[in-house]
């Protein structure tokens, strides 16, 4: 049985927890009253393009510093009301404790699972930050604030949802009770100064050689597929390939959330929009691409075809739309076709897989693949060309590859690189045609490392 002292120290220690669980819940309430306040009061003061962020930022912390005053019943030290207000401001002004992360320009996504888990990727690896929300509701605040400025919504009748932030980064969540233990949020975050042609050189994602192949090949209106895994780089890779359009073409980009950036004078931007709380009004990715023929296109860039659409962006390609550019998740050039056949499948239409297939041999030029290796790396580790069809087959000729076969250094970053493998594409001739010549050093081959065992 317990001594006296020590039950006394345990009836102390009690008391202590209490109040600090008493003062901790008084502390979220403040907090959330006053956010709220906060919001209400400023309103559309807060979108003001006029104010500067330093003139916004000292707003809100007036009108906090007003809020707090007419509270009672709750002591705050000076350091315990800077450190609320600073809080506070940054969720009415930004996302939160999430704020470092997303002006971090190292980091490139950001994964929050649940309120107290939030990790990062830096240099395409995982880490545990040490940052956490109050709790689920102030977590959900910031779900709302995100996917409200784009009009979307997450709640019990609709818990998952696709945004993005204002400077075009993906945004994901879902909530309960789909989400156990969550919500979960999910950010991919575009560089504020986007990938340019030399970074990704910079980066091994390609080589100077496949750059000068690629602006060919799109100055010469051929229709190309960048192809890869979750997380790889597709959209990374697709803004740098689109960088090459010409810039008096009429290009017309269709995409779930707007996340491409390209610099062109001529763009149009369509972005799907979800069903209503009727569950009405959904526009998808299919309605846009139809519609995107009507609005005489020179291009037409899909961010990601991942459904039925991929029948109209082939018929798309195939009626004198030449030059188009979309994504799809693969695991290969080949697993790509697979992949497109399958989606037009998902259309309705009871079409013979020989006529799909020969849709996809007629309508796709170049296939463009993006692995994220062991390393964290992103890199283009097939070019292959779409030559036509043998028999029931597409038949497929790589025109680069990456050499595995160079290994891994001592901190296990891979040593390969694209290299030719001495094939001419059958498309040289068309591409003379137009003006655009093909250099044969462009295609000189390189000697291929032997893999080890």
């Amino acid at each position: 049985m317990p001594s006296l002292s020590e039950r006394v120290a345990a009836a102390r220690e009690s008391d202590t927890s209490d109040v600090s669980v008493n003062r901790s819940d008084a502390l979220g309430e403040l907090r959330g009253r006053l956010h709220f306040k906060v919001v209400e009061e400023l309103g559309p003061t807060l979108y003001d393009r006029g104010m500067s962020d330093a003139e916004l930022r000292l707003r809100v912390l007036e009108m906090l510093e007003w809020a707090v005053d007419q509270e009672e019943g709750l002591p705050l030290t000076s350091a315990d009301r800077r450190a609320l207000l600073n809080e506070i401001a940054s969720d009415v002004l930004g996302y939160g404790p999430i704020d470092p992360l997303l002006n971090d320009p190292e980091v490139t996504e950001v994964m929050i699972n649940g309120p107290y888990d939030i990790y990062y990727e830096k240099s395409g690896k995982l880490y545990l930050s040490d940052i956490h929300f109050v709790d689920e509701v102030h977590l959900r605040r910031i779900i709302d604030k995100i996917v409200g400025q784009i009009g979307r919504r997450v709640d019990e009748a609709t818990p998952m949802v696709d945004a993005r932030l204002p400077d075009g980064s993906r945004v994901n969540a879902i909530i309960s009770p789909l989400a156990i233990g969550g919500p979960f949020l999910t950010i991919r975050k575009f560089a504020v100064d986007p990938y340019q042609e030399a970074d990704l050189i910079g980066f091994g994602t390609f080589t100077q050689r496949v750059a000068d192949f690629a602006r060919a090949c799109v100055r010469g209106r051929l229709n190309i597929i960048i192809s890869g895994g979750t997380g790889s780089g597709k959209t990374t890779t697709l803004n740098v390939v689109s960088a090459y359009i010409p810039d008096d073409e009429r290009i017309v980009t269709v995409e779930d959330a707007a996340e491409l950036q390209l610099h062109q004078e001529h763009v149009l931007t369509l972005e799907s929009r979800p069903a209503n709380i009727e569950g009405q009004g959904a526009i998808g990715i299919r309605e846009l691409v139809r519609n995107t023929l009507r609005m005489r296109p020179d291009r037409i860039v899909v961010g990601e075809v991942r459904g039925a659409e991929a029948l109209d962006m082939l018929q798309a390609m195939n009626t004198g739309h030449d030059g188009s550019l979309t994504t799809v998740h693969s695991n290969s050039p080949r697993d790509t076709l697979s992949r497109i056949e399958t989606m037009v499948l998902m259309a309705g239409f009871d079409l013979p897989v020989r006529a799909i297939r020969e849709q996809i041999a007629s309508a796709v030029d170049l296939i463009v693949h993006v692995s994220r290796l062991k390393d964290g790396s992103r890199r283009v580790t097939h070019v292959t060309e779409v030559e036509g069809m043998e028999g029931e087959i597409i038949t497929l000729q790589d025109l680069f590859l990456f050499d595995y076969g160079m290994g891994v250094d001592d901190e296990g970053v891979y040593k390969g690189r694209l290299k030719a493998t001495g094939i001419r594409p059958s498309f040289s001739e068309d591409l003379e045609d137009q003006g655009i010549r093909l250099p044969a050093d462009l295609f000189e081959p390189e000697p291929f490392a032997r893999r080890k065992g």
